[in-house]
């Protein structure tokens, strides 16, 4: 948000004092390109690089038909997908369907075992759990109460509930799913060691918890890493 805001500053600086739209634009994609470095990352210094120049282009095109009004819904409409406090979780980024085939062959779990989904989305994950557990009881969290109306609608047969993964409590589940970021797996050690039962398991697509030994890792139909670590955990 910083960087497309300062190559939008930039942009109507440029602007003012140029008088040439296609000058302005070359200089403020020209910074957001230099602020890519930022980015530690791949995928955000993707955003980094296309959010001025896109929103710029959505601008010229819809700033004739767009009435002000609805600029104010889509700024609300983002605020209550992504509400502030969840900004430093994983974007939407949903679960592939067969990518948790295989957990059975690592993971054996009893006819009503708890399992959550922490940050369930639109419900991707829950899916994939199910395919892979039938017989499980599924719970899903999930910060942003649009998402959460979409999930409890596409798993009627899951506990759906709307709040902060992080200030949940972890102990009544037998498994915990998550598909989160690199940068929330040490918080997500930290809570898991502190009220994950023995025997329960903590389970990341894609994302390694790096202070742990892994009981299992498994590549998924589409080639992501499925790690599992079982409590109580083997530190490295």
């Amino acid at each position: 948000m910083l960087s497309w805001g300062l190559s939008w500053g930039l942009f109507l600086l440029l602007l003012n004092v140029l008088d040439s739209n296609v000058w302005a634009f070359l200089g403020a994609t020209v910074l957001s390109v230099s602020l890519t470095t930022l980015g530690s990352t791949l995928w955000r210094r993707f955003l980094i690089l296309v959010g001025f120049p896109l929103s710029q282009l959505l601008l010229t095109q819809t700033s004739q038909t767009l009435p002000p009004l609805a600029w104010l819904g889509l700024v609300l409409l983002i605020a209550a997908v992504y509400p502030l406090n969840a900004w430093s979780d994983a974007p939407l980024f949903p679960t592939p369907s067969k990518a948790l085939t295989q957990m059975p062959d690592h993971i054996k779990l009893f006819d009503g075992s708890r399992v959550l989904d922490a940050g369930c989305g639109l419900g991707d994950g829950l899916k994939a759990l199910r395919a892979a557990f039938k017989n499980c009881v599924f719970y899903g969290l999930e910060m942003s109460w649009p998402l959460r109306f979409f999930c409890a609608l596409r798993c009627p047969w899951a506990i759906i509930r709307q709040g902060n993964i992080w200030l949940a409590e972890w102990a009544p589940y037998d498994m915990v799913y998550m598909f989160q970021r690199p940068e929330s797996m040490p918080k997500a050690v930290e809570k898991a060691t502190a009220e994950l039962k023995a025997g329960a398991w903590l389970v990341s697509l894609e994302f390694e918890a790096r202070q742990l030994k892994p009981q299992a890792v498994f590549y998924g139909a589409d080639g992501r890493p499925v790690w599992m670590y079982r409590a109580p955990f083997i530190y490295l």
